[in-house]
């Protein structure tokens, strides 16, 4: 008996004739409908009488909605793999993750000679067939630096560009029958696709032991590798045949395939329109019955298969045998494939021991619980953006919120939205643009909006709308105990101010809803000067943005050598009248010698554009932060002697006030509401620009903003949130959260006779 446990799957094997392109099509849309999960084509390139499969593959997966599809399987020899990696990642985006890749070593090798391809041996199919996957994993591994190599005897790939990613984990199954292809199977695929009629099912024990033993050899679980299996049959009078009987027959001969030779994707091969709705509608639910009652009597298996390389890296401190079924498909560990893709932030390189992706904010509450009975350190993250490293870790849990991503506009009129923590902003610019809406959000499409819109929320459109924060009327939490609650002005307004301002600090938000307001096209400009005189040009930059309109919000930023900085600016008029933009605009053109500028009207949206970009820890970041009421002339000389040393390679101030200033100071967790400007300065060594900043520029300053602060000491906290702030904020902790669990972000200490323990641990 050998069952894999692995979910069952069920799809359709159609022929791809070029003479009835629409019957195919059609055939394609009824697997669909009859609640099967894929369609599948073969792929005969030099055969005129079919269609070319992956132009088939597109134009169905554009013609469905929840269909996935797969070639069975993609004649190699006549698609070099790096592009059918690109291909297939490409589809795969597209269509929303719904593309699996069969893939066999070739045959028919007159008609591949014939259309200009190789003519290889069977040795040689096999060998050519394994340097191909190498390349496609490798295109699609993002996660890793550096251009692609591999050196092989069919395959030379020499610096290739990695990427696109795809939506998923795509599948590569090999159609395979002999011992060398089962084998690499066994060593480097994710499926094994051979077709019955092609089979002695008094053989399969043998070719799954081949599998199996290839798999265990590479340090991997024979569990990884799914059995999936091309059928034929057809629907009639019972007693005729193994599948060529009564629906009860077909689920009965199958479900010896599933228990006794660990089948779990079945494909109907054939046209016949009424097969595929009774595979659909008959065979296939109560297959999954039958195998579900079975497997529950046998105490199979069913979760995640890891093979024993990637459960030696496992943490301690994990119980990864108790991670909640819900959680645990999607569950990700060192070792497994998809690790390099969450593992880390912008910009710093983790190394959990778990990362669990609910979807929803009930299997947020269960990933929180589990994770609280575990010892080790838990982060939690939104877009994964922040420069401060605070959600990942080494060794720990990280809940990785990506998946609720949702954006929806509740009513058009008011502006209210609701935002899933995991979307990112230039996502919503570009769902709200439609409705005549926007939301001020930083400066990078990229960023995630639960950390932004639970800090602060410096955005392009800040002077003349306010922060992030100033916005947000209602989220969905989960609490430290794991209740599921709501904060808004009626239910919880205390927390929902809390959130506003220090969200990391008391729970799980697993939703927003936020106030959007009109915005069109803006004009965005962007200037270079030459700033060898630092500090006057910023003192100049800072007296005309305080008497500029505040529709005009502008970032600062330099850079370059010691000896030659650069300052580059880039502002933005928050509305379309580009005589009123001009005339804001044409001051800042005083504030040092101009090296190149331009503006353009654009929709906002263009300005905060989604990069798509995977998070893959770029380095360790030293970053200080610093509020000013102004840039005094004292302030200025402070921050452009800094540039001059060479310390922070890379400073820029944003232009706040206005809008922002018109929120009281109690309003929210962020109590800077005098301050005009904020100072960020990416620094190479702690102790040396710590030893600046702190002589030079945090005197002069009112506060930090926490986005841009990675200074771990205690004092840090006040400046974050000063005199009542902080003692608000503890009190609500003692309440939401007297434990600590929310321990990473600037963590506030509850105001309990233990807090000064607890604040202790924390720094120790």
């Amino acid at each position: 008996m050998t069952d894999y446990g692995h979910d069952l799957r069920f799809g359709t094997f159609i022929t791809p004739q070029a003479r009835r392109p629409d019957a195919v099509v059609a055939l394609a849309q009824l697997t669909e409908r009859a609640g099967l999960d894929l369609a599948t084509f073969q792929d005969h390139p030099y055969q005129p009488a079919f269609l070319d499969t992956w132009t088939l593959l597109s134009w169905v997966a554009a013609q469905t909605r929840t269909l996935r599809v797969a070639p069975n399987v993609a004649n190699l020899p006549l698609r070099t793999p790096a592009v059918l990696a690109r291909s297939a990642a490409s589809l795969d985006l597209l269509s929303g993750g719904r593309v699996e890749l069969g893939l066999g070593a070739g045959a028919f090798w007159d008609g591949v000679a014939a259309m200009g391809g190789p003519r290889r041996t069977p040795g040689e199919a096999v060998d050519a067939l394994g340097e191909a996957i190498d390349v496609i994993r490798a295109i699609w591994d993002t996660g890793e630096r550096g251009g692609v190599r591999v050196e092989g005897e069919h395959y030379h790939v020499r610096g290739a560009k990695r990427g696109p990613e795809p939506a998923h984990d795509i599948g590569i199954w090999l159609g395979a029958y002999k011992p060398r292809m089962l084998r690499l199977t066994g060593r480097k695929a994710d499926g094994w696709l051979p077709s019955l009629s092609y089979l002695d099912l008094a053989d399969v024990p043998e070719s799954n032991r081949t599998i199996d033993d290839a798999a265990e050899a590479a340090g991997r679980s024979p569990r990884e590798i799914r059995r999936l299996l091309n059928i034929g049959g057809a629907f009639g009078d019972s007693g005729a045949g193994f599948l060529q009987g009564s629906p009860e027959e077909w689920v009965e001969g199958l479900l010896a395939l599933v228990l006794e030779h660990g089948f779990s994707t079945f494909l109907l091969a054939g046209d016949d329109p009424r097969a595929i709705q009774t595979f659909g509608e008959e065979v296939a639910p109560a297959l999954r019955e039958a195998v579900a009652r079975e497997r529950a009597r046998a105490g199979t298996s069913t979760g995640p298969a890891r093979g024993r390389d990637a459960l030696a890296q496992r943490a301690d401190g994990i119980d990864y045998d108790a991670i909640p079924a819900e959680l645990a498909a999607r569950a990700v560990e060192p070792g497994d494939r998809a690790y390099a893709a969450v593992r880390s932030t912008y910009v710093h390189r983790g190394s959990p021991g778990l990362v669990l992706r609910p979807t929803d904010a009930r299997e947020a509450r269960e990933a929180l619980v589990y994770a609280r009975e575990q010892d080790v350190a838990l982060a939690v993250r939104s877009g994964g953006h922040g420069v401060s490293g605070r959600s990942t870790n080494d060794g720990g849990i990280v809940i990785d919120l990506g998946a609720l991503n949702g954006v929806e506009v509740l009513d058009p009129a008011t502006g209210r939205v609701r935002l899933g923590p995991g979307a990112r902003w230039g996502e919503v610019a570009r769902a709200l643009a439609p409705h005549g809406l926007g939301m001020s959000s930083g400066d990078y499409g990229d960023v995630g909006v639960g950390g932004l819109a639970t800090t602060g929320g410096i955005g392009f459109l800040a002077r003349r709308h306010g922060l992030t924060i100033d916005h947000v009327v209602a989220a969905d939490v989960v609490l430290a105990d794991g209740r599921l609650v709501r904060a808004d002005a009626e239910q919880r307004p205390d927390l929902l101010g809390a959130l506003r301002g220090a969200g990391g600090n008391f729970g799980i938000v697993t939703a927003l809803e936020l106030e959007a307001y009109p915005v069109g096209d803006v004009v965005f400009s962007t200037m270079t000067f030459d700033a060898a005189a630092t500090g006057e040009l910023l003192e100049r930059w800072g007296e005309a943005l305080e008497r500029a309109p505040r529709e005009l919000t502008s970032f600062l930023t330099l850079a370059g050598r010691r000896e030659r900085q650069t300052a580059h600016l880039y502002s933005v008029y928050a509305g379309a009248d580009t005589d009123a933009a001009v005339a804001a605009l044409t001051p800042l053109l005083e504030i040092g010698p101009v090296l190149g500028q331009q503006a353009q009207l654009v929709p906002y949206p263009a300005i905060v554009a989604p990069q798509g970009g995977r998070h893959v820890g770029a380095g360790t970041a030293i970053v200080r932060s610093a509020l000013l009421d102004h840039l005094t002339p004292e302030a200025s000389r402070a921050l452009g002697g800094l540039a001059q040393t060479g310390l922070a390679p890379l400073i820029q101030i944003r232009s706040v006030g206005g809008a922002v200033n018109d929120v009281p100071a109690d309003a929210t967790a962020y109590a800077h509401r005098t301050q005009r400007f904020s100072v960020n300065a990416v620094g190479l060594s702690a102790p040396e620009i710590d030893e600046r900043w702190d002589t030079d520029v945090r005197p002069l300053a009112r506060g930090l903003y926490l986005s841009f602060e990675t200074d771990p000491r205690p004092e840090r906290l006040r400046d974050a949130f000063p005199g009542p702030t902080l003692e608000r904020l503890r009190a609500l902790k003692a309440e939401y959260d007297p434990d600590g669990v929310f321990d990473r972000n600037f963590p506030i200490p509850p105001a309990t006779d233990g807090a000064a323990d607890w604040a202790r641990r924390l720094a120790g």
